[in-house]
């Protein structure tokens, strides 16, 4: 059985979707929105916000182009960060 390296799952350069939940507002998603563009370039479309049922709290989709697995974990790292976070998917 062949064991395989993370680096080795995904083929660069590629589409990637981040998907964070967190409280609901403004401020989640700029702080996501920014934790991603230190590391990569974010289209003004590729940011989408879903409330959930009761509107407490979020989900935040953002579409980017990753060029390397190193780029892929720093922006995992730095969206740890975001205050009120609760979920990276």
């Amino acid at each position: 059985m062949k064991k395989h390296n993370s680096e080795d799952l995904i083929e660069f350069p590629c589409h990637y979707q981040f998907k964070a939940v967190g409280a609901a507002g403004e401020e989640f998603t700029r702080g996501i929105v920014a934790a991603i563009e230190k590391h990569a370039t974010v289209a003004s479309d590729a940011v989408l916000t879903r409330d959930s049922n009761k509107g407490n709290y979020q989900s935040v989709s953002v579409l980017v182009t990753l060029h390397s697995y190193q780029q892929l974990t720093d922006i995992y790292a730095e969206m740890k960060q975001v205050p009120d976070l609760k979920m990276l998917l």
